[in-house]
């Protein structure tokens, strides 16, 4: 009788656990951002709410082409992307759900989210002009546009036209100034290259900082990264350049986001849309700033001394969808004007 009786108790002991591990609240993200730049604000989610966040981080376009495969299968809840072109993409083909959020509406500008919710704003970048503090005079620097003169021949750096980042800077100049306009741009931006585009955003600031070039196109972030990091190098390039918002007598410069969406299979919905709520919080929209160096999607949220230094700037006010919608024309622009 003992043994029944301790078999017994055992048994409902596993089936207690096996129930609370089933109803346990988890939510699902497929997420195109760097681990390090995005896991310690969903550990903080997990502290907070209970739930348990399970992170997948890929390539933007083989995420997509996952969801695609996987289809009403697919395990992903959110998509986070680094840029609102894949989330065009991503709703275009339909892998997201459109989902309402009073506090999301409340607290993202309207320009920053999709006005049928299928995607949202989380922080914003700007993609600016870094230049050699013991080489330029900033008073030679205006514009985008003016990087296509021909004083600047041999003078400017500038990563690969595949990566997204660039892809929507052109986006926005064809919003801006129309395809042929912006094709004559990018074919006298070429032509200013020092060297073939290669690598990354940092390596761009390593170029200008040891005179391989004077000039590179960079999102702030990665500078105010550099500025603060670890590794001597990094910290030493940067202290060589200096920061240049574009186009502040006109438009303004250019803006982008790092984002999300609910995806259309999303089995846990509820959960993704409270961890979306929870990025848009005061408390994470500071850590953005504080570690990421991003500025807030919301306005009046306080930014660290690094990005005081920059000063305030105006803020290209074009419609981000635009730069999903002109996504596939650029790439086919950058290509004949020969951006590799």
């Amino acid at each position: 009788m003992i043994r029944i009786k301790l078999t017994t108790s055992l048994l409902s002991g596993v089936l207690i656990f096996a129930q609370s591990i089933a109803i346990a609240a988890e939510v699902n993200i497929y997420s195109a951002r760097n681990e390090a730049l995005i896991k310690p604000l969903l550990d903080r989610f997990t502290q907070q709410s209970g739930t348990q966040v399970n992170l997948v981080t890929g390539d933007a376009d083989a995420l997509l082409k996952r969801l695609e495969i996987e289809g009403d299968n697919s395990p992903a809840d959110l998509l986070l992307t680094i840029d609102v072109a894949r989330l065009q993409r991503a709703q275009e083909s339909n892998l997201l759900q459109p989902v309402t959020s009073e506090i999301l509406i409340n607290v993202i500008p309207e320009s920053y989210r999709d006005r049928e919710g299928y995607w949202f704003g989380l922080s914003l970048r700007s993609r600016v002009i870094v230049y050699a503090k013991d080489r330029v005079n900033p008073e030679q620097l205006s514009s985008y546009e003016a990087l296509a003169a021909p004083e600047w021949k041999g003078r400017i750096c500038v990563r690969s036209s595949s990566h997204v980042y660039n892809q929507s800077l052109v986006a926005s100049l064809i919003a801006h100034d129309g395809i042929e306009a912006t094709e004559q741009w990018a074919k006298g931006l070429v032509g200013n290259f020092a060297r073939t585009p290669q690598g990354g955003d940092r390596d761009q600031i390593k170029a200008v900082a040891v005179g391989q070039c004077d000039l590179a196109l960079v999102n702030t972030y990665y500078l105010g990264g550099m500025l603060h990091s670890e590794l001597d190098e990094e910290k030493q390039a940067a202290d060589k350049v200096a920061l240049f918002w574009p186009n502040q007598d006109d438009r303004g410069a250019h803006i982008n986001i790092s984002g999300a969406g609910i995806t259309r299979s999303a089995r846990n919905k509820t959960e993704a849309i409270k961890l979306l709520e929870f990025m848009t919080s005061d408390a994470a929209q500071v850590w953005y700033a504080e570690q990421n160096y991003e500025y807030p999607i919301r306005p009046g949220i306080a930014i660290g001394d690094t990005m005081k230094q920059w000063g305030e700037f105006v803020v290209d006010r074009l419609n981000l969808d635009q730069l999903g919608q002109y996504n596939a024309e650029a790439v086919r622009l950058m290509d004949r004007a020969g951006w590799k």
